[in-house]
């Protein structure tokens, strides 16, 4: 698998991230995004970061449900975050 093959299947595990923590997706999808996290390492860290914040919110939250809205603005700063975290690895 070639380089940007790789990074393409990072970018959809990574987008896949809260399905895959809300188990709502196929087991199939699961079972290959465990995989790809057990393959990758940069993508595991990722992992732990979703991971950590839904834990996070869980916690403060208790059986509430986020609003929707919430759940998008918080994806949307999480990705943010990770490729501003990516660039400054890069500078480094």
């Amino acid at each position: 698998m070639s380089d940007e093959d790789h990074k393409t299947d990072c970018s959809v595990v990574i987008s896949e991230v809260y399905l895959y923590l809300d188990l709502e997706c196929s087991d199939e999808r699961r079972t290959l995004i465990q995989q790809h996290l057990d393959d990758c390492s940069h993508c595991l860290r990722e992992y732990g970061i979703e991971h950590e914040v839904k834990a996070l919110v869980a916690r403060c939250c208790g059986d509430e449900t986020a609003p929707q809205e919430l759940r998008e603005r918080l994806r949307t700063k999480l990705s943010e975050y990770a490729v501003e975290a990516e660039s400054r690895e890069f500078l480094a």
